[in-house]
């Protein structure tokens, strides 16, 4: 594979069951080096997408590329140039972090003297070092999804598949684990990511792909999806709840698009970009009103996940059994 050729294509992917379409004609394609988000509810075909690419389910019609091999064609190249981590951690927990490694090691037909350098590099690169000869029955949830990725990686796959890696995760363990595969991203690792969580996407993804009843409804750059969503927008907090009155005459003379939270002391108008915001904030200073807070605003991709489908991220599709099914097999 050229570095200029496409790391992962799906082309024209369909999976059936019985007469429920889970994926329908889905195609998209990640460049070598770069993070492909794929975002949708439960349910709404990602998990049957990525096993197909994966070579885990065989495509009703259509097919796929991974690091230039057709994964119908070419299942067991594929599955040399990839590695997978799933929704939830597949380690053996009654052998310890570094006998994991070295199974996966093993299997993967490395020496002895490798999967040990392999594994030690692993190990400190998941900052697994302290634990790493503890049974992993005894890790945390998010030292499980470390030893989860580090054990993927123990082959050095040029593309590596993660199918709602933190789900389950409490707030600091994503992060951290974040921060990890940001580091394999620069070492040029090419990563497919699906998830449901709107943040994950936008703090990693190059590009989006949004996938609603099994069909591809918008893609972009983060930025790119938010322009569909509708502009941004100045967002104003006063200090003091009787300036509102003030500010809002003040944000009338720019547009009446302004909406008022009394409560939160907050104001928000529609805008046209950094200019406006400029202009706005001068405005307020030369009335001498005080703010807490004063910003520009762009619409979240929660704001543009309702706007594309008109249900939140969250809401799980009543369609999802037959994916569930395919994905316990």
């Amino acid at each position: 594979m050229s570095s200029s050729s496409p790391a992962i294509e799906a082309i024209d992917l369909v999976k059936k069951f019985g007469d429920h379409v889970a994926v329908d004609r889905v195609s998209f394609s990640v460049p070598t080096g770069s993070v492909l988000g794929v975002l949708g509810p439960n349910g709404a075909g990602k998990t049957t997408t990525v096993r197909m690419l994966t070579t885990m389910s065989r495509p009703t019609s259509g097919t796929g590329r991974v690091a230039g091999h057709d994964i119908v064609k070419e299942p067991d190249a594929v599955r040399r140039s990839m590695g997978l981590t799933g929704q939830s951690a597949t380690v053996d927990e009654l052998l310890t972090g570094r006998e994991n490694i070295r199974l996966i090691g093993r299997f993967a037909g490395l020496s002895g003297k490798e999967v040990r350098r392999i594994g030690d590099d692993l190990l400190e690169r998941f900052s697994l070092t302290e634990a790493a000869d503890r049974t992993a029955k005894t890790y945390s949830g998010g030292m499980r999804r470390r030893l989860d990725l580090a054990v993927s990686l123990v082959a050095t796959p040029p593309v590596l598949f993660l199918d709602e890696p933190t789900t389950g995760l409490d707030p600091r363990s994503r992060t951290d684990l974040w921060d990890v595969l940001r580091g394999l991203v620069r070492d040029g690792t090419t990563l497919l990511l699906t998830t449901q969580y709107l943040e994950e996407a936008d703090q990693l993804a190059d590009n989006i792909v949004v996938i609603d009843r099994g069909q591809i409804i918008a893609e972009g750059t983060p930025t790119q999806l938010k322009d569909q969503a509708g502009r941004a927008s100045v967002v104003v907090h006063v200090t003091h709840a009787s300036d509102l009155g003030s500010a809002e005459g003040i944000l009338r003379q720019f547009t009446d698009e302004v909406h008022v939270d009394h409560g939160a002391r907050r104001i928000a108008v529609r805008a046209t970009g950094l200019q406006d915001m400029l202009a706005i904030g001068d405005a307020i200073s030369r009335a001498a009103i005080e703010v807490d807070d004063l910003g520009l605003q762009r619409p979240s991709l929660d704001d543009v996940f309702l706007h594309l489908t008109g249900h939140t991220a969250e809401d799980v599709s009543t369609d999802d059994q037959p994916e569930l099914e395919e994905a316990v097999r």
